[in-house]
C-alpha cells in the first residue's frame, strides 16, 4: 500500500479483514466488539465502520512501517468503540 496515513486505506480492504477475522472467530473481541455495537443501536454497517476506525492505524503501521501488527492495541482500540480518541482531533 501506498498511502500516506491510515485514513486512506481502502474500506472495503479493511471490512474485508474484519469479515475474514469474524468468520475465523479471532479475535475474539472483533465478534464482542459488533454484537455490542449492534446492540447499543449501531447497524452493522455502522459497527463496520467503526471497527473500521480500529483497526486501520494497527494495519498501517504494519504494512507502511513493517512493523509487527500491535494485537493489544487493537482490542483496546475495538474496547473504547464507538468512541474514536486516538483519531486526531478527537
Amino acid at each position: 500500500m501506498s498511502n500516506d496515513n491510515p485514513d486512506q486505506l481502502d474500506q472495503q480492504f479493511l471490512f474485508e479483514v474484519i469479515e475474514n477475522q469474524l468468520q475465523d472467530g479471532h479475535p475474539k473481541k472483533v465478534k464482542e466488539t459488533l454484537l455490542r455495537l449492534c446492540m447499543t443501536g449501531h447497524s452493522r454497517e455502522e459497527a463496520l465502520e467503526l471497527m473500521a476506525c480500529a483497526l486501520a492505524p494497527e494495519l498501517y503501521a504494519a504494512i507502511e512501517h513493517q512493523e509487527t501488527f500491535n494485537l493489544v492495541q487493537y482490542e483496546t482500540n475495538l474496547d473504547q468503540l464507538p468512541e474514536t480518541p486516538w483519531i486526531s482531533g478527537e
